[in-house]
């Protein structure tokens, strides 16, 4: 009885720290901080800022924020293995701690793509990884485009093209079949809603003269965004949130709402029209299963448009990185590129 006992108890103990070591396995790298930092003229107007870590001998992976607008923090590092991976991370133009704040003047998406590049030659890197989630995604896919040689691979999440169906999607009620009354205190604030053009006249009132409105404005564009980014977002968390980026809600919605409303400066699909330039990068898509900004679908298609790509659907997880599924994922996409 007791050889059984000891025996029961001992597989008990294997099976619990197997199941640690799995979960382990899915946890993100500890947080580290920078080895440089500093800033990147790369116009008469623009300084963008940018961040390095890990092992300056690793793998090259170039991290692009969402938004557009958003900004980058040490916890991207999180994702790479430190001793294996390179990373640069930056903010782009008017974005972040980047100069000047919240300046539209020459601030289009091949701008943006172009800055990319003179990161790279900066830090003399030679070919990349690029991750990136939402608008970083759509950045990726428009930098691969353009310098298919500087690319490695790319992990991607979130993925938005940019198209028309996406951005009216995400402006013109597709939000509203999950999130009706968030949608409906958005409209609430659009001063001529029977017109399906929010985002050119949510940038019309962030732009105002007025400081009280241009506040007003970012806060209602940020509180909607957040309230859809994740499956379960308490109004409690969402004012604790809203509270602590306070000073960066302006230049997000502002940069946000500006890119939109200039249908991020793509033509009309290009990002699918010119996904040939891709067909030889190794390219992992993973999108939450319910995420109600970028829907699936988009990933799916250009899966089906690129078929040597992956695509993975995290199951029980909406928009955000922040999702446990979704960080999941990431971690396993990014170790394929380690073990290469």
């Amino acid at each position: 009885m007791k050889k059984k006992m000891l025996w029961v108890a001992l597989c008990f103990v294997l099976f619990f720290s197997f199941h640690l070591f799995c979960q382990e396995k899915d946890e993100l790298w500890p947080q580290t901080q920078p080895y440089k930092t500093g800033y990147l003229k790369v116009s008469d107007v623009h300084e963008i800022y940018y961040q390095c870590g890990g092992n300056p001998k690793g793998k090259s992976v170039m991290a692009l924020h969402g938004g557009p607008g958003g900004s980058c923090t040490p916890d991207f590092f999180r994702y790479f293995n430190p001793e294996k991976f390179h990373v640069i991370l930056h903010d782009q133009r008017g974005a972040g701690k980047s100069k000047p704040n919240a300046e539209l003047k020459d601030n289009t998406t091949q701008h943006l793509v172009e800055d990319i590049e003179k990161l790279r030659k900066h830090f003399n890197l030679g070919k990349v990884i690029l991750f990136g989630g939402s608008w970083g995604s759509t950045l990726s896919l428009a930098y691969a485009e353009t310098y298919p040689e500087n690319v490695s691979g790319m992990v991607i999440r979130g993925v938005f093209t940019a198209t028309k169906e996406e951005i009216d999607h995400f402006y013109h009620g597709g939000t509203a079949t999950y999130f009706p009354d968030v949608y409906q205190t958005l409209v609430s604030h659009i001063p001529n809603p029977e017109k399906k053009n929010f985002p050119a006249q949510l940038l019309k009132k962030l732009q105002s003269p007025n400081p009280t409105i241009r506040n007003k404005y970012a806060r209602v564009w940020a509180a909607y965004e957040l309230k859809i980014a994740l499956l379960d977002m308490p109004d409690r968390r969402l004012e604790m949130l809203l509270k602590r980026l306070a000073t960066g809600l302006y230049a997000f919605a502002l940069l946000e709402n500006y890119y939109m409303a200039n249908r991020c400066f793509l033509e009309e699909g290009q990002l699918f029209k010119n996904a040939h330039k891709l067909k030889d990068i190794p390219l992992i898509m993973i999108n939450g299963r319910y995420d109600t900004i970028c829907p699936p679908i988009t990933a799916y298609r250009l899966h089906k448009t690129l078929p040597k790509s992956k695509v993975i659907f995290a199951s029980s997880a909406g928009h955000s990185a922040y999702e446990p599924p979704v960080q999941k994922q990431l971690l396993k996409a990014v170790k394929e590129f380690e073990e290469k």
